[in-house]
C-alpha cells in the first residue's frame, strides 16, 4: 500500500482539472462541500453520500477504562465519537484494488 495522502490541495485541483473551474473557484467549492459535512456532523446529523459511505456521531457512555501500563483504574468521560461506515460498493472497490 501507498503512504500517499490526498489533501484538500488534490480535491480541488481534480475539481479544476476534471470541471473547469477557476483554481479558486475549485478551492472554494471544495471548502464549501467540506464545510457543510462538517456543520451537519456537529450538529449531530448523518451524512450519507450514495456509492461511497455514510460519516455519523454517535454518543459514547462514561465507563471506567484500565491504564494498560499500570493497570490502574480511569474514568473515561462521555464523549462523541465521528463513525464511517463504508458502503458496500466502496467496500468493494478497496477489496477489489487488493488484488494485484
Amino acid at each position: 500500500m501507498s503512504e500517499k495522502t490526498l489533501t484538500r490541495m488534490d480535491l480541488s485541483e481534480a475539481v479544476f482539472r476534471e470541471v473547469g473551474l477557476s483554481r479558486n473557484d475549485s478551492a472554494q467549492l471544495v471548502e464549501t462541500v467540506l464545510e457543510h459535512v462538517s456543520d451537519a456532523l456537529v450538529r449531530g446529523e448523518q451524512v450519507k453520500i450514495s456509492s461511497f459511505g455514510t460519516f455519523s456521531v454517535r454518543e459514547k457512555s462514561a465507563r471506567v477504562g484500565r491504564n494498560p501500563k499500570t493497570g490502574e483504574e480511569v474514568p473515561i468521560n462521555p464523549r462523541r465519537v465521528l463513525t464511517f461506515r463504508p458502503s458496500h460498493l466502496m467496500k468493494d472497490r478497496v477489496a477489489a484494488g487488493n488484488k494485484r
